[in-house]
């Protein structure tokens, strides 16, 4: 008897697996698996979304009109400009619905974010992987993978997870090789962590260049991960593209309204940057000195590479310190086995690390 075939390339998906939040160990747990941020959400949106549950009976503002003013006064943006959804990962999916399907490439980098190539798959399209240089994009070789089929280029800047970044003039670079007719996706999930004067988030060239996408998210440097709050930045006519095929209601009012609050409160933006700073260089250099791989990262995490000796690599060390109750990310999902993915956390999580790191080293 027949039975129902989902259209190719659904079956090839496997679901994506985000890090683990819970452990086996009895005391409490140090989630470092997801990059959340560590000081968690301002107060001022805690509180707005508090005020929200009044109004559960209400549907949200379906244009998130409030959250995209608030954003463009927060980055001097149009907002008619901006388009919000659940979480970036909703966009990333919907641009590649609109603009890729059977037979159309969607190209990313060698270790790029995972759900490039899940979305590609979903659509009918063909994920193209394009080979890194020392785990950072490579312009020139990007661009060698373009081919007529090629829809869309998706490039996290920085990247997860390798941390590494390219400059505002690489952006450029890449942006002038590609046809006018391929779309070139700027994923800047982690752009406020970084801090190098050369670096861009890709919002100039997504305001003045029509084939120009930035996505950015409330889940990092704001803290709001549970309320999946995503937004993108591009021409007009994406836009008008993305607005046609988005769920009416797709971001809920209590989402909007913290979102909004965390806009406002910059100063709690600020501390949670220099937090992630200090804590993410302290890492770095003490992981170093006890002579395991830190490659260098520009967002809130560190890519630690372990050797392949038996019983000290990366598959025992994260097994060490999840017994311990401190959870890490295994990177083999992204080519990368022998390295873990540690989120900066708070200073006495941060700490904890070194301690286990110290004993799983002897």
């Amino acid at each position: 008897m027949p039975t129902p075939r989902p259209k190719a390339g659904i079956l090839e998906i496997e679901p994506y697996v985000g890090g683990k939040a819970e452990s086996g160990a009895g005391d409490r747990t140090i989630k470092l698996s997801a990059n959340e941020s560590a000081l968690g959400a301002s107060e001022a949106a805690v509180a707005a979304y508090t005020r929200a549950a009044t109004t559960l009976h209400r549907y949200p503002d379906g244009h998130a009109t409030a959250l995209r003013e608030a954003i463009g006064r927060r980055f001097n943006l149009d907002h008619r400009r901006i388009v919000c959804g659940a979480g970036s990962d909703e966009l990333i999916g919907l641009l590649i619905r609109a603009y890729a399907g059977a037979g159309d490439e969607v190209l990313h980098t060698e270790h790029g974010f995972l759900m490039y190539r899940l979305g590609a798959l979903a659509a009918g399209a063909h994920p193209v992987a394009v080979p890194e240089t020392g785990l950072r994009a490579d312009v020139d070789a990007i661009l060698k993978a373009v081919t007529s089929r090629t829809r869309l280029v998706f490039l996290a800047n920085p990247n997860n997870p390798t941390g590494s970044h390219l400059s505002g003039a690489e952006l450029a670079r890449l942006h002038a090789g590609l046809p006018g007719d391929v779309v070139l996706v700027i994923d800047a999930a982690y752009a406020e962590f970084v801090d190098e004067e050369s670096y861009s988030s890709g919002v100039e060239l997504a305001a003045s260049k029509p084939n120009v996408v930035m996505t950015r998210t409330f889940s990092k440097l704001f803290g709001l991960a549970a309320l999946r709050v995503g937004w993108m930045y591009a021409a007009p006519a994406i836009v008008d593209v993305i607005e046609r095929i988005r769920g009416p209601f797709n971001v809920a009012h209590p989402s909007q309204v913290a979102a909004v609050a965390a806009l406002e409160d910059v100063e709690h933006q600020e501390r949670a940057r220099a937090h992630t700073t200090h804590w993410r260089g302290w890492l770095a250099e003490r992981i170093g000195r006890r002579g395991f791989t830190v490659h260098p990262s520009s967002a809130n995490f560190l890519l630690i590479g372990f050797p392949q000796a038996l019983c000290r690599d990366a598959a025992a060390a994260g097994a060490f310190f999840e017994e311990h109750g401190v959870l890490t990310r295994a990177m083999g999902a992204y080519g990368l086995p022998d390295c873990l993915r540690v989120t900066v956390g708070r200073e006495d999580e941060n700490r904890r690390v070194m301690v286990l790191l110290e004993e799983f080293a002897r």
